[in-house]
């Protein structure tokens, strides 16, 4: 298991163990956390997902790529370097304490 804390737009902050091999928008979702929406159900076939990964996690994240990057052009939100979609978002080990913030509105 890995520690993840997802920080909303308005500051609330959950703190959830995400299983390795498991997903951040999964750990969301299991855990009830309501900035992220995963209407395609980690399909990458939507952008309701969307996080920004904390700077200090980017370094091992790193920036989105092929589809995943042409998916986050359909963000509501506004698309930074830190920009993922957290269905892409596999939980490891060496990904403990990773902390991602959510945008305002998924829609």
């Amino acid at each position: 298991m890995a520690l993840v804390t997802y920080i909303e737009h308005d500051g609330r902050e959950y703190k959830v163990d995400v299983p390795s091999g498991e997903t951040v928008m999964q750990g969301a979702l299991n855990n009830m956390v309501e900035g992220i929406a995963a209407e395609c159900g980690g399909g990458l076939a939507c952008a309701t997902c969307h996080c920004y990964v904390d700077d200090a996690w980017m370094d091992r994240v790193g920036e989105a790529e092929g589809v995943e990057k042409e998916m986050l052009e359909a963000a509501s939100a506004e698309v930074k370097p830190s920009s993922r979609l957290s269905c892409q978002l596999t939980m490891t080990d060496e990904l403990d304490g990773l902390v991602v913030r959510l945008p305002e509105s998924q829609y």
